[in-house]
């Protein structure tokens, strides 16, 4: 039996080059080794959330960006956090287990603590509905990037004290998928792409938008290149083809980056074109959801029942 894997892209906004070179381009590639669950944290985002109107085109957008970059919900499951209740039950079952001296080693609450904010529960709390998340499908393993290996920690910290307060072997101790060799994608003022930064190209850009950020990208040299277009460059195209293309064009950034405007358009016009097909039909993207959320309500519902009997909240 194939191994499980799950992840999840928080409705937060546009998608960038970035998220595509370093998750999600490997989520489709995971999806013929892997079970593969692929959710859509919207519980997770009302931290940050708070309009509605904008969750609910999220919440779909999040699916479309899914299917449109490959993710095949023949092959992996796709389901909406919010819509399968063991998620928010399991967490108060963690909770009596977890305690703050602990939470507050989490680093999104030390970041908020050190910035002075009001720290809202749900940002206390996050780790450990996202170890819900985790253990409720058996979830062996977890693709992350080093900075984000903390909440694995913490998931299998706790299934650990859950199996061990409970004397049962309920949870499996997941572990991080941490992708090697993915380049950290530069973004248009040579900084990692981020949102945060303003500095990125969004994953469906129309050519227009292509040519406008690629234009303005920090051209910082090296050897007659420039670095940050190049190392775009090399994502899209192979080695050879970067190399001799940069080697006839040396000292000429102008056509270099015309050059990546057309590499980077022949890139993303097709994941552009089948996003903007699926977008005609919203009833499909709801039906997807909805199927991938059945599926996974009774695995995450007959984890649940399990730990209600092995913690005695279960009457037999």
């Amino acid at each position: 039996m194939n191994k499980i894997l799950l992840s999840g892209v928080k409705p937060s906004g546009e998608l960038h080059i970035g998220n595509y070179f370093g998750a999600l381009k490997q989520f489709v590639e995971l999806q013929d080794e892997y079970k593969c669950f692929f959710f859509i944290p919207d519980l997770h985002a009302m931290n940050t959330q708070k309009d509605p109107k904008a969750m609910q085109e999220s919440i779909i957008n999040i699916v479309l960006d899914y299917l449109a970059v490959g993710i095949d919900p023949k092959k992996s499951v796709i389901f909406q956090q919010s819509q399968i209740p063991a998620h928010t039950e399991a967490t108060w079952i963690f909770d009596t287990l977890v305690t703050m001296p602990y939470l507050m080693r989490a680093h999104a609450f030390k970041d908020a603590e050190a910035k002075n904010k009001d720290i809202l529960v749900g940002t206390f709390n996050y780790p450990v509905l996202m170890a819900a998340d985790i253990l409720l499908y058996d979830t062996d393993l977890v693709p992350v990037g080093q900075d984000q290996k903390q909440h694995i920690e913490i998931a299998r910290d706790i299934a650990q004290k859950f199996n061990n307060t409970y004397n049962t072997d309920l949870f499996k101790e997941p572990k991080e998928y941490i992708i090697e060799n993915v380049a950290v994608v530069p973004g248009t003022d040579g900084q990692k792409m981020s949102k945060s930064y303003n500095n990125t190209i969004p994953l469906f850009a129309d050519k227009e938008t292509i040519t406008k950020k690629v234009m303005s990208i920090v051209t910082d040299s090296g050897e007659g290149e420039p670095t940050n277009v190049k190392a775009i460059h090399l994502l899209i195209k192979d080695k050879d083809y970067v190399e001799n293309l940069y080697k006839e064009n040396k000292g000429q950034y102008k056509a270099l980056k015309e050059a990546l405007i057309d590499d980077l358009d022949a890139f993303i016009s097709p994941m552009r074109e089948k996003r903007a097909q699926l977008e005609k039909n919203k009833d499909e993207i709801i039906k997807i959801i909805n199927e991938g959320t059945i599926k996974a309500k009774e695995i995450a519902d007959a984890k649940l029942l399990k730990m209600r009997e092995v913690t005695g909240l279960l009457l037999v």
